[in-house]
């Protein structure tokens, strides 16, 4: 792993809420000369009121009552969890340089005369709270300098897997898929939906929260008509950079492609396979010898099994295999973002978001 430039051992915090809405990821990350190591996690869940709340704020017309609303009520969840996240591993407040905080992503739309992203979860309360200087707004200087400000997950996947030997791809599905070309020069942008489309489906038809090692999906065959008809989508023939959420990949975006008479384990099948698929041809482009998959989607066995089909010559594997769990890569990159924050290091994106210069993210509350 590659090491860093701290002379004495630092903790640093990552807190993640990602597109799938399922709860919040914390990670306590060690910072050393000889690297970055996860030393405590949590895993805190939204429950059902509060998921349905931010969906709305994202799928219906809301006040800015609402939007603030939601954001004070998040920021003291991201706080709680920080709180009982030290508690759990013994460390005070004292002993972290740093809050790398994300927040909750309620709209993103990179590709338009007014481009903007919106995370919720104000910042002041979690530093307030805990104490803790914070750093969070990670995306909007990106977006300010003509970026996407997403994704910004393959810079920390370089710092990580960089000194690989041999190509490498890491694709991290989450509620999107984003893919990470490592290289010289880091490579990456979204390759379209992860588990979103999947969850939404299970939610409506089988109520449930996700599809458990992709049981469902692969007790049913998969509609080629239906997956090829989405796979013509225009996202999926838009060259980088790109970036993409549910503003775009929606039930609204399914409903045209779901025809009368389709069983419902069906449309989940090819829905599966929509994001193996579309995963798939896009790591085909760039020829690695081995892809590095993280996330929540990484840990469905069918899904993984599914891309691996189509990718001969390839090692697929999860991170967790090269000493980095999955399930946490997310939070930990946040914690990374905030330690190279508070060293005024430039993170190195513009080949990835678009933008006009690598550049400083993040905001620092104290």
């Amino acid at each position: 792993m590659k090491t860093t430039n701290t002379l004495t051992p630092e903790y640093y915090i990552g807190v993640m809420s990602g597109t799938s809405l399922d709860g919040i990821d914390v990670s306590v990350c060690r910072m050393t000369e000889a690297g970055m190591t996860l030393t405590h996690s949590c895993y805190q869940p939204f429950d059902v009121i509060l998921k349905e709340r931010i969906l709305h704020l994202i799928n219906a017309e809301c006040t800015l009552k609402d939007i603030g609303e939601v954001d004070h009520q998040l920021g003291h969840l991201f706080a709680n969890a920080v709180v009982e996240t030290l508690e759990g591993c013994q460390l005070e407040p004292s002993n972290i340089a740093a809050i790398g905080l994300h927040g909750q992503t309620v709209w993103h739309q990179p590709d338009h005369m007014t481009s903007f992203t919106m995370q919720l979860g104000d910042p002041n309360i979690v530093a307030v709270r805990t104490g803790i200087k914070t750093v969070a707004d990670f995306r909007r200087r990106d977006m300010a300098l003509g970026g996407q400000g997403a994704p910004i997950a393959p810079a920390f996947h370089q710092f990580l897997f960089g000194s690989l030997v041999g190509d490498t791809v890491v694709v991290n599905i989450g509620g999107m898929s984003n893919i990470s070309v490592l290289g010289n020069t880091v490579q990456g942008y979204d390759t379209g939906p992860g588990n979103v489309l999947i969850d939404a489906w299970c939610h409506e038809k089988f109520n449930v929260t996700f599809d458990k090692d992709g049981a469902i999906a692969q007790r049913a065959e998969i509609d080629e008509v239906m997956l090829e008809a989405m796979l013509a989508d225009r996202y999926f023939l838009l060259p980088s950079p790109k970036s993409t959420g549910r503003e775009y990949f929606n039930r609204d975006w399914l409903r045209p492609f779901v025809q009368g008479g389709m069983r419902d384990d069906t449309v989940l099948a090819t829905l599966t396979e929509l994001t193996a698929r579309s995963i798939a041809n896009e790591v085909r482009r760039f020829t690695p010898e081995r892809l590095l998959l993280c996330g929540g989607g990484a840990n469905n066995v069918f899904l993984r099994g599914r891309i691996a089909s189509q990718l001969d010559g390839v090692e697929v594997v999860c991170t967790d295999a090269y000493g980095i769990p999955g399930d946490w890569m997310e939070s930990m990159a946040f914690a990374w973002l905030a330690y190279k924050r508070l060293r005024e290091e430039e993170i190195e994106l513009k080949n990835v978001t678009g933008a006009s210069q690598n550049t400083i993210l993040g905001a620092v509350y104290a």
